[in-house]
């Protein structure tokens, strides 16, 4: 699974105390530049908290000490890396496992390969990326399905309607999400109704209510976020049970599990992860997409004509989307512009260093992704929205390296990617996308950039 994890706010915070409640970790001084505690018992939370994000105070903090820098989450020292050269020297040597996974799974209360035997969870590995690509292709004509329908909602509208695109992204990436993941009872509406219901009021919750301990203290919100995730957990147990030592047409992620040698304990939890957090980035990710093109009419129209050159007047299939260059290019951008997944995190199990400084044993140590993705010596133009820059290879390579394409790219990317190119091929080759004028629109950094209000834009028919 995701390989660099995405984080923000008190999403990361949540993250930083996770992975420290399940490693000890040393007090000791690093002699890197940064932030001293600015309270005994919470380090520099205040000074998060003040930033307004986590990915906001490490912009501050690089901003002001440099590429490497440190403070404290409680009495815990944590190194921040903010630049690709440090960047390639610690990712190389340290293989841990997956942040992402060790984050969702100790908040949901999950154990199942948090640790453990490396060959287990190599085939874990195996299993699940398997998955995420069958039910990929299985599924690609039901997304297509989604997108068209999506299209002709749109197409209903009145041109000076403004359309909620954030609402729509979310309930069309939660329809494809849930029909490749858990199959055909989630192409029945009410399903998908009680999923995001679900989905929603757990997201919710992994956030501030378990950083601050809020939760706990409210047994109203408390039992809305238990009986949430048991709801979720039924429905897949459900599932399991429907399609266990069946043989059936359409392979969705669950049959790839149940084809391993996994417990129905370990296919319930990885099917929740993929659901959970394949459904937020994909939504995202189409989200900005959509957006940024609205605000280049230039792009929109090379996006249209690599298209219409490649697709003519047919649909898109799974051998023509490799062509769709410019269109993975536009995707790309996206996700550096928008610094879709702002920071990753792993933790040095052995003393490591970089450059001359020396990071000790057991020290949580911050990708600023955010800060890397908008560093005009990397990205000249970094505030440009600018899918030529992905034609360049040395600019695909250091995207590669961050986990956002190639090898390392994560599964639940990979997924969102291929739906919202389906999309783009349906919406962009029958309509013009436009803005709101006079619209501002903020970022709210959390697990998964966000716009902080609804994002509107109009429509129009395409001659």
């Amino acid at each position: 699974m995701l390989d660099f994890a995405i984080f923000a706010v008190t999403f990361l915070l949540v993250l930083v105390g996770a992975v420290l409640y399940l490693y000890p970790s040393s007090r000791q001084a690093s002699g890197i530049p940064g932030m001293t505690p600015t309270d005994e018992k919470d380090g520099n939370l205040p000074d998060i908290i003040a930033s307004g994000s986590l990915h906001e105070f490490q912009v501050n903090l690089h901003e002001k000490y440099g590429p490497v820098v440190s403070f404290w989450f409680g009495r815990r020292l944590v190194i921040s890396l903010g630049s690709m050269d440090l960047l390639k020297q610690h990712i190389n040597p340290n293989k841990t496992s997956d942040p992402f996974e060790t984050m969702l799974k100790s908040l949901l209360r999950y154990q199942s390969g948090l640790g453990g035997d490396a060959g287990e969870s190599c085939l874990r590995k195996k299993l699940y990326e398997n998955g995420v690509t069958k039910c990929l292709q299985n599924n690609f004509s039901a997304i297509q399905k989604l997108s068209d329908e999506l299209l002709a909602k749109w197409l209903s509208f009145p041109e000076s309607q403004h359309v909620p695109l954030s609402q729509h992204m979310l309930g069309f990436s939660m329809k494809a999400v849930t029909q490749a993941a858990m199959g055909g009872r989630f192409e029945d509406d009410q399903e998908v109704i009680r999923f995001r219901k679900n989905h929603d009021a757990i997201w919710s919750e992994i956030g501030k209510g378990f950083l601050d301990g809020s939760l706990d203290k409210s047994m109203t919100r408390k039992k809305l976020y238990e009986d949430a995730l048991m709801d979720m957990e039924l429905v897949l147990k459900k599932v399991i049970k429907e399609r266990q030592g069946k043989n059936l047409s359409r392979d969705i992620f669950i049959d790839a599990l149940l084809q391993g040698k996994l417990s129905d304990k370990q296919i319930l939890e990885d099917t929740m992860i993929f659901s959970l957090a394949g459904s937020i980035i994909t939504a995202k990710l189409c989200t900005w997409a959509v957006y940024f093109l609205t605000t280049s009419k230039e792009i929109q129209e090379k996006l249209y004509k690599e298209m219409d050159q490649v697709l003519g007047k047919g649909p898109v299939t799974p051998v023509k989307i490799e062509q769709l260059r410019y269109c993975r290019q536009v995707l790309c951008e996206t996700v550096r512009t928008s610094k879709l997944t702002p920071i990753a995190a792993r933790l040095q199990e052995l003393e490591g260093s970089v450059d001359q400084h020396i990071i000790p044993k057991e020290t949580l140590v911050l990708y600023a992704l955010g800060v890397v993705l908008h560093d005009s010596s990397t990205w000249p133009l970094p505030y440009k929205f600018d899918p030529d820059r992905f034609s360049d290879d040395s600019a695909m390579k250091n995207f590669s390296l961050l986990g956002f394409s190639g090898s390392q790219e994560c599964p639940e990317l990979r997924f969102a990617y291929t739906v919202a190119t389906i999309l783009l091929t349906v919406i962009v080759r029958k309509l013009h996308l436009r803005s709101v004028e006079g619209q501002v629109v903020d970022t709210r950094y959390e697990l998964v950039t966000s716009p902080k209000e609804e994002a509107w834009i109009t429509i129009s028919k395409r001659n």
